[in-house]
């Protein structure tokens, strides 16, 4: 599992900080070629698969792209071939090359923080792909098989046990961010570009990707390692079912999706809410913003009741035919998705009594 280290002194954040010496800027006139890449209008390195970064990493794979940069699978040849991944920044001013672990062993000593994954070194074999691969190669709409989900959830609440631990909100846990090892037994929990220490968090309506954004982020709501496990939960259903549980266009149909299957906010949790005047109105009835069909006009409808109106159950089981064990297994799951996303952050499962759910614990 992830084993993010506790900072000693003060945060150090690679985005805000200048970085330490031994993530100096790429010395270009060394390294002409890097120049010539610089060919994405948006500051992403250009790739080019067999090519020698900074005279050391042989690219041999892409990993993906992300708001910071993109990562490359590369193999040290300063250190027998070991299979690693690069993370090259968006050259919006300057180019870094920040070697990311897959496993983290070490921190450099010159860094007075866990670095958000820039810090650490590799110790253990690449990663396969992560969990939206494996979803779209072998549950593409239908899912994983419940043992591997069970399996997957569990060393997912583990992860977040040992964040919790180090007071760390990963702000971003989604199937993108799960790696999986080439056996597919093994899961990590990765990207830690949107971690922060819980007592820094701040609101800010569009933190965690739409899809696995917990409600309370979208209200204006403080927030706390409530965010995460909500994160996982739609994270479970998405690897049960290969569908994604709020497929919301914007916040506030986020919102309308997750009360079409919770029900509405109460009242005193909407008050508390920074945001909620972008969502409902003084009476807290809530404003959904909609495209009239006929006008194709942006409307705004007022909801006073919302039904919960989808039967998680259902969704669960679809088309199988279930025998009575695999049905007992499948409600274990309903049971610990109903108790992990309660609108509510306060009254959610706590951690450590998920990790002790029967979903997880009777095979």
């Amino acid at each position: 599992m992830l084993d993010p280290v506790k900072s000693k002194t003060r945060t150090f954040d690679m985005f805000l900080h200048p970085l330490p010496e031994e993530f100096a800027p790429i010395n270009t006139t060394e390294n002409p070629h890097l120049t010539d890449n610089w060919d994405d209008v948006e500051g992403y390195y250009r790739i080019r698969i067999g090519e020698v970064i900074d005279g050391r990493y042989l690219v041999y794979g892409y990993t993906g792209q992300g708001v910071f940069g993109n990562v490359v699978r590369a193999r040290d040849q300063a250190r027998g071939n070991l299979e690693i991944a690069v993370k090259i920044i968006r050259n919006n001013e300057l180019m870094y090359i920040l070697i990311v672990s897959t496993k983290p062993a070490c921190v450099n000593s010159n860094t007075t923080a866990f670095g958000f994954i820039a810090t650490f070194s590799i110790s253990s074999t690449c990663v396969f792909m992560n969990l939206r691969e494996v979803l779209r190669k072998y549950g593409k709409d239908v899912g994983l098989h419940i043992k591997a989900v069970r399996s997957y959830t569990h060393q997912i609440f583990m992860a977040l046990k040992l964040l919790k631990k180090c007071n760390i909100l990963h702000g971003d846990i989604k199937p993108d961010n799960i790696l999986i090892n080439e056996s597919k037994l093994v899961l990590k929990l990765c990207d830690f570009g949107s971690a922060c220490h819980v007592a820094d968090a701040e609101l800010a309506p569009y933190l965690i990707s739409r899809f696995y954004r917990a409600p309370e982020i979208m209200l204006g709501l403080p927030y706390d390692f409530n965010i995460d496990l909500w994160s996982a939960g739609v994270t479970i259903y998405e690897m049960y079912t290969g569908k994604i549980m709020f497929p919301g266009k914007s916040n506030n149909q986020m919102l309308k999706f997750i009360m079409d299957f919770k029900g509405k906010f109460p009242n005193k949790l909407v008050r508390k809410g920074q945001f909620k005047d972008q969502h409902f109105d003084s009476n807290c009835n809530f404003l959904y913003h909609e495209v009239d069909k006929v006008t194709q006009r942006e409307k705004v409808t007022v909801l006073s009741i919302i039904q919960p109106a989808r039967d998680l159950l259902s969704e669960l089981t679809g088309v199988q035919h279930l025998d009575e064990n695999a049905f007992k297994k499948v409600v274990r799951l309903k049971d610990l998705l109903d108790k992990i996303l309660i609108l509510d952050p306060g009254k959610r499962i706590p951690l450590n009594d998920a990790i002790r759910h029967s979903f997880i614990v009777d095979r």
